[in-house]
């Protein structure tokens, strides 16, 4: 009796587990390929600013700067739209990207973007990208800007917003 207790309690919490991990794992929109990711939020023709921020949870100037950039979505949730696109490693989403968005509780979507063939599409972003990140793209009515920087203050992020409107 107290065997098949204790395989129905195992069954039970392996299935609460597996349901968990499934439902921490759809809060991370996954896009196996850049085109997808390009397709969905570059080039947007709209009255929005958008901002698109390539970071990952192992690049400590990225986490130094997300909260600022984060922060844009709330203060502006109108007139911004802010996407970032973690590069986090697909094997370690639920080691490391899931915990930290449910620990920092991020206001903007963020998105997987899984396609490792980084040499294939960093030219697509911007063709003076190193492919280091931080990178921030932000786009406003056909006109670009790029960034290969940390951003260090809600102020500087409200300033390329601003520069991008205003640019002709």
């Amino acid at each position: 009796m107290n065997n098949q207790i204790l395989k129905t309690a195992f069954q039970v919490f392996f299935l609460l587990l597996v349901i968990t991990i499934q439902a921490q794992d759809e809060d991370v929109k996954r896009l196996e390929y850049f085109n997808d990711l390009a397709t969905e939020y570059f080039d947007q023709d709209d009255d929005r600013v958008h901002i698109i921020n390539f970071w990952a949870t192992w690049c400590a100037p990225c986490i130094k700067e997300l909260p600022y950039i984060d922060a844009i979505t709330e203060k502006y949730p109108d007139d911004v739209k802010v996407t970032l696109v973690s590069l986090d490693f697909p094997r370690q989403v639920q080691k490391r990207l899931i915990p930290f968005l449910e620990k920092n509780q991020l206001k903007s979507e963020v998105v997987l973007l899984e396609d490792g063939k980084v040499n294939d599409w960093i030219d697509k972003v911007d063709p003076s990208w190193s492919g280091a990140i931080p990178a921030t793209v932000v786009w406003y009515k056909g006109k670009k800007q790029f960034y290969e920087k940390e951003f260090h203050s809600i102020a500087e992020v409200e300033g390329i917003i601003e520069t991008i409107k205003n640019r002709p």
